[in-house]
């Protein structure tokens, strides 16, 4: 009998453990990602009442499905959009299974290299190595050397892309500054495929040259990023997912996926950093591509069509006074089955 989950509802029950370490208290942290040459950098940013450093700098140097029933959404059948398993990343973790959707039209060099290292089984068993509670877990770095990264060619920052808004079109749905720390410009806000997405206005399209306009997938929860150095273009193997909104990270850091299924269980990942804590547990136990002939863990994702009439009416009726909700406080609806 298939079931049908919700992105916060998906559990796959499983038992590890391995090395790590844990952060320093009063919420400071670099999140990085460093080759031996490299100097760490950070930024403050605000998680609830306090600050944090968050120089998001990567560091150099076969499961059962249990899941509680959810309600299924009231949508007819041709809202629904189904993901195909090649733009399909399962994260299995001590917590459950966590399923990411890529996002190549975005950031294709980004979904590349996380592809080509899980099919290469790189990320088996290396540690979630800086984990901040309400921001980030970031993996990718080994138990023993968290400093450890793939010996690849570093990866060009994606931080936006040009669109033509006929092509690739975004739901516009609020104004909303670019970003609060960098770039406190003002910009629109909705979404595509389902992403959280930040652009210029589509009606800006047509005063460019090329007829395209500056868009870039949104920081809020759930949203799957690349670490890097201090320079922009050095992204290596290690990533992070959001464990809440991190707006300051936008337009700044590559976006390549977004949690479908398991938020849960990246909320569950212990929180520490390799190198500060003596005690620490939590692996990425395996990565795999959905379409990876090995792997026979698949689940059907399907998430609403949010250029659909059905999804703009849905989402009014979740706002107040006429407006719709903010874009990072909406979950836009997924249905997943086995």
């Amino acid at each position: 009998m298939k079931r049908v989950w919700m992105s916060s509802a998906i559990a796959l029950v499983l038992a590890a453990s391995a090395c790590a370490e844990n952060n320093a208290a009063n919420a400071e942290a670099d999140i990085a990602e460093t080759a031996s040459e490299a100097a760490e950098s950070s930024q403050s940013t605000e998680a609830g009442s306090e600050t944090q450093l968050a120089a998001l700098i990567q560091d150099e140097a076969d499961t059962m499905a249990v899941a509680d029933e959810a309600p299924d959404y009231d949508f007819p059948d041709d809202v629904w959009r189904t993901v195909e398993q090649d733009h399909l990343l399962y994260i299995e973790t001590e917590h459950g299974m966590i399923v990411l959707e890529l996002a190549p039209e975005f950031a294709p060099q980004h979904v590349e290299r996380m592809t080509t290292l899980a099919n290469e089984r790189f990320y088996d068993f290396l540690v979630w190595h800086r984990v901040i509670d309400g921001f980030v877990a970031q993996g990718g770095g080994s138990r023993t050397n968290p400093a450890h990264s793939t010996d690849m060619d570093r990866v060009p920052g994606e931080f936006t892309m040009r669109r033509d808004p006929n092509e690739t079109p975004i739901f516009e749905t609020q104004d909303r500054v670019i970003n609060p720390r960098s770039n406190p410009s003002m910009a629109r806000a909705g979404f595509w495929n389902g992403f959280p997405a930040g652009t210029q206005a589509a009606a800006l399209a047509s005063i460019t040259a090329d007829g395209r306009v500056e868009s870039w997938l949104l920081h809020c929860e759930g949203a799957a990023s690349m670490a890097r150095t201090s320079d922009p273009n050095s992204a290596g193997s290690q990533f992070y997912i959001t464990r809440g909104d991190a707006e300051h990270l936008n337009a700044q850091y590559t976006v390549w996926g977004r949690v479908r299924a398991g938020q849960d269980a990246v909320d569950a990942i212990a929180v520490g950093t390799a190198g500060q804590d003596r005690v620490y547990t939590d692996t990425i136990r395996s990565m795999r591509v959905g379409s990876d002939s090995g792997f026979d863990g698949q689940v059907t994702v399907k998430v609403m069509d949010t250029n659909s009439q059905a999804f703009a009416d849905w989402l009014m009726a979740q706002g107040e006074g006429g407006e719709a909700p903010d874009v990072c406080e909406v979950d836009v609806p997924v249905r997943i089955t086995e």
